[in-house]
């Protein structure tokens, strides 16, 4: 499952010393502007000491803050407790940022100031800065408040897309499930009506099943499978085939050789082939020829599928029957929109299915032979 990353601990420090720091330069520039404009002097030393030492007590505040606000939610059901808790932080924090500021200036100034008296300092800083270390006193809350929420935003999402693709998963495994003993059955049927005229090429198409059936099982949980290896496949699908249409089936490949490592969903071509088979060259007293053609055209690897059939069949019953309606659900569920998949007459005469699919670029392989 994809997760959200997560920062190490001393990644998080260093971001949160380095937003404060800011901070404070913001700050130091906007002093020493102000003050120039107004004819006073002030050195940029001084005032970058002087908001450095202003923001990083509000970062050493913040680590107490964010570990508060961590804890105390304002969720729903006890909001009231949060409220309470934060209201009184918030003062506490206001307070504590006027003694350690207090006791910083005693530091600084103890060489110029020799008489430096805290009580008449506090007093006079906590008027001058309590309710602006109110203010960012919530500002850290809120922040800390939005990220959170962002993160349990992102987390559902996250979970939502993850259980998608669960689901979409389990449906394409159940689509695939249908598709093997669908396959099975057809070929068993021809195999039964052959026994019967001429056991030998009955015997010789059990022998391909067998190993037709191992081939398949290699690739029982595999959504998508190099083209080579749809081809390679379907090759020992067509020589069943041939041994009960002999002559009256000729088959054509048109697939160049830099598209074999292209990804492609498993049997995907099989379904179509045997479309083809069964509504264009069956009904043929001369049989007929199936062609496969692949062609990478833009973003997309085209596939297709025809024959030289009549082109006149039923396609209510072509494009109904399970093998097609299984194809099309599985594309639905790899690709959404991101795919077409049409069928039809050919320009040529015969009849056409044809599949478009995002072509991703494979990754060198070395040599591959041609088909």
């Amino acid at each position: 499952m994809h997760t959200t990353g997560k920062l190490r601990p001393w990644t998080k420090w260093a971001w949160l010393f380095g937003a404060w720091t800011l901070i404070a330069l913001a700050f130091a520039s906007q002093f020493n502007f102000t003050q120039a404009r107004r004819g006073y002097i002030v050195t940029w030393e001084f005032a970058l000491t002087t908001a450095l030492a202003d923001w990083y007590i509000c970062a050493l505040l913040s680590v107490p803050t964010l570990w508060l606000a961590r804890r105390y939610h304002f969720e729903p059901t006890r909001w009231r407790r949060g409220l309470a808790m934060h209201v009184a932080a918030s003062a506490l924090f206001a307070v504590m940022w006027v003694v350690l500021r207090v006791i910083v200036e005693m530091l600084r100034s103890r060489e110029h100031l020799p008489v430096f008296y805290f009580g008449e300092m506090f007093h006079w800083t906590l008027v001058r800065s309590f309710y602006f270390n109110l203010l960012v006193y919530w500002i850290i809350v809120g922040a800390s408040h939005g990220m959170e929420y962002y993160r349990r935003y992102r987390e559902r999402e996250l979970r939502a897309i993850e259980l998608e693709k669960l689901l979409v998963q389990s449906r394409l495994q159940a689509l695939q499930a249908q598709l093997n003993p669908h396959f099975l059955f057809n070929t068993l049927n021809s195999i039964s009506s052959l026994m019967h005229r001429d056991v030998d090429a009955a015997d010789r198409m059990l022998v391909r099943l067998s190993g037709l059936l191992r081939l398949a099982l290699e690739n029982v949980e595999t959504q998508q499978v190099p083209l080579r290896d749809e081809l390679e496949f379907l090759r020992r699908y067509l020589e069943i085939e041939q041994v009960r249409f002999g002559a009256r089936l000729e088959v054509k490949f048109d697939v160049p050789p830099e598209l074999l490592d292209a990804p492609v969903p498993n049997l995907l071509l099989q379904p179509l082939v045997e479309n083809a088979i069964k509504h264009g060259i069956a009904p043929r007293k001369q049989g007929g020829w199936v062609e496969v053609r692949a062609r990478h055209e833009g973003a997309e690897l085209a596939l297709a599928v025809k024959d030289n059939g009549t082109g006149t069949g039923d396609n209510t019953a072509i494009g109904g029957g399970l093998g097609l309606a299984n194809t099309r659900a599985r594309l639905e569920h790899l690709y959404g929109k991101r795919h077409r998949f049409e069928f039809g007459p050919g320009p040529e005469g015969g009849f056409e299915a044809r599949v478009r699919i995002p072509f991703v670029t494979p990754e060198p392989v070395g040599e591959t032979a041609a088909v």
